[in-house]
């Protein structure tokens, strides 16, 4: 099983998963964050110029308002592009999520 932490370090070395575009949060935008973090529970988002001016927020109100409209944990802001964590409903019903911590 592979750790929230390792997850992130994953995430932050690839591209980004979702390109938000001038369209700004739009609803096809958070379906597919959704749909990317019920696959993957972690997801790399990046912003761009034009939506940020869309939606009148700076970086960091954007990751926020977007984790908050797909249920989601931000993880991390760096410049435009977030990270986002939302452990997998299939996951939760088990209860087998890995946070770093050992098992004993």
């Amino acid at each position: 099983m592979v750790s929230l932490k390792r997850r992130k370090e994953l995430a932050k070395q690839g591209r980004a998963d979702v390109i938000v575009g001038k369209a700004g949060l739009s609803e096809g935008v958070i379906s597919e964050i959704e749909r990317q973090l019920e696959e993957k529970e972690v997801v790399k988002v990046k912003a761009l110029k034009t939506a940020l001016k869309t939606e009148g927020l700076d970086r960091r109100d954007f990751a926020r308002k977007a984790a908050e409209l797909v249920g989601a944990m931000l993880l991390e802001v760096r410049g435009r592009t977030f990270i986002l964590y939302k452990p997998r409903r299939k996951a939760l019903k088990r209860g087998s999520i890995n946070h770093g911590k050992a098992r004993k």
